[in-house]
């Protein structure tokens, strides 16, 4: 960046600068514009062709880490997807296995099959190959790869599922009390889900037990096999004292951010979920920032402090200036001039709009009030995700079985409200498998086509 004066904190090149030292995207962003927008009343018709529209709720936090308030929040404690920032908790037990000697950098990590086909964002090992653990970190740090993050998980767990059951009782070890992982790359899964203040935990954790590791957060770049993977956190190549750490988006989540600043002796921890571009996402974050920096403590020495609403606060240690980790050459530091590193934003990505809910609320959320088809006499039922109306589930409904064949073909689906008012969703089910193995083929072939799927018996 060119010509950002040092207290606006050289926020993008998409901003221009007030006589305040503002951006003025950033100053669009806040208000009631955001709130608006949210809390607006969204009704869709979807055509079985059309992507998915989906609602993801805002929400955001900027915590002091030394002295662990709150200097801004938003919905902190509301359930939203996490995303790619899912990889923060995979990565923070990569780096627990290294600690404890259980892998090595070096290590290798078969690539299964099942790992080698986790969609979209890749670093594209075939099946049956192997990538090292110092491979597999920088793919999910800089890449966001989910290949890696997949193959890391069952290295470390036995399988996937097993490796997200470890991540979520260690999110409970952190103080992360909301949060519940299906899997190791924040891959879609209704059951996965996170809160702002949750992510800033984890965020104050990993910088706690593992500062050299977390130096590693500010790579905007690195080698694998003879090309150069670029990363895509934007918003931390052109931010000023910014050293990390994690983007992540998908469809229903909509664009998440968690960003770590350093002003002085000041350290600010930043998250914001739910935005509706990358672009809104970083302007967001940077208004933030830019606001309640000045009014973090500057006193407390090295120690850095989670959320005072955790169970119990979390003191972290500042990252050590010499470290062992294994930091790629062209990998910048924080001192660097990023900005000609950056790369172009997603302002064309698809808006999200799927109201995010845990598994459990889905199956909770309340009495019955409203079925759209009839259910037939079989046994056994499957749910493959919850959605804002009844046309977007019954637009999800019309994709799923066009896509899972002939395991599907005879299945009927449905649809159902619970809930009242602004808590209304409908979950979006196929009825009518005459045994249980009929419905577990369905959702096997689901599964291959990345989309969640559950069990149930037909008795709701």
């Amino acid at each position: 960046m060119v010509g950002v004066a040092a207290k606006s904190r050289q926020t993008c090149g998409f901003c221009h600068i007030t006589t305040h030292g503002r951006p003025i995207e950033s100053q669009r962003i806040r208000g009631n514009s955001m709130r608006k927008l949210l809390a607006a009343v969204l009704t869709v018709t979807l055509a079985v062709s059309a992507p998915l529209a989906a609602l993801a709720g805002s929400a955001s936090l900027i915590l002091d880490a030394r002295t662990g308030k709150v200097l801004a929040s938003e919905n902190a404690d509301t359930l939203n997807h996490p995303a790619s920032l899912t990889k923060m908790m995979t990565l923070y037990l990569t780096f627990e296995a290294l600690k404890r000697g259980k892998i090595a950098w070096d290590t290798p990590i078969k690539m299964s099959k099942y790992a080698a086909a986790r969609p979209p964002t890749k670093l594209g090992v075939k099946a049956g190959g192997t990538i090292t653990v110092r491979e597999a970190v920088y793919g999910m740090i800089v890449k966001s790869a989910n290949d890696a993050a997949a193959a890391m998980g069952e290295k470390l767990g036995g399988s996937e599922s097993g490796f997200a059951r470890i991540m979520t009782a260690k999110a409970r070890q952190l103080g992360m009390s909301r949060t519940v992982f299906a899997n190791a790359s924040g891959l879609p899964n209704s059951s996965q889900v996170t809160t702002a203040r949750d992510m800033s935990t984890l965020a104050v954790a990993l910088m706690k037990n593992y500062p050299n590791e977390y130096r590693l957060f500010s790579m905007a770049s690195f080698n694998f096999r003879g090309k150069t993977v670029r990363g895509h956190n934007n918003l931390m190549y052109r931010y000023q004292g910014m050293d990390g750490i994690k983007t992540g988006y998908t469809n229903a989540s909509g664009f998440n951010l968690v960003s770590a600043v350093r002003d002085g002796n000041r350290r600010v921890v930043g998250v914001v979920l739910g935005g509706r571009t990358a672009r809104s996402r970083d302007a967001k974050m940077a208004a933030l920032l830019d606001r309640y920096l000045g009014r973090a403590s500057s006193s407390g020495g090295a120690k850095l402090v989670a959320s005072v609403g955790a169970r119990e606060p979390v003191e972290v240690a500042s990252a050590a200036d010499a470290s062992d980790v294994p930091v790629p050459l062209n990998a910048p530091r924080p001192d660097e001039d990023l900005a000609a590193r950056s790369l172009a934003y997603a302002d064309d990505a698809v808006v999200p709009m799927e109201r995010p809910v845990a598994m459990d609320e889905i199956l909770n959320a309340g009495k019955t009030v409203k079925a759209s088809a009839e259910k037939t006499d079989g046994t056994w039922q499957i749910q493959i995700s919850a959605a804002p109306s009844a046309d977007a589930a019954r637009a999800l409904l019309a994709q799923a079985q066009s896509e899972g064949g002939a395991p599907l073909v005879s299945a009927s689906p449905h649809t159902e409200a619970v809930g009242e008012g602004a808590n209304r969703i409908y979950r979006a089910r196929f009825v009518g498998f005459a045994s249980r193995d009929a419905a577990v083929s369905a959702c096997d072939a689901l599964k291959q086509r990345s989309y969640d799927c559950m069990l149930l018996p037909d008795h709701g």
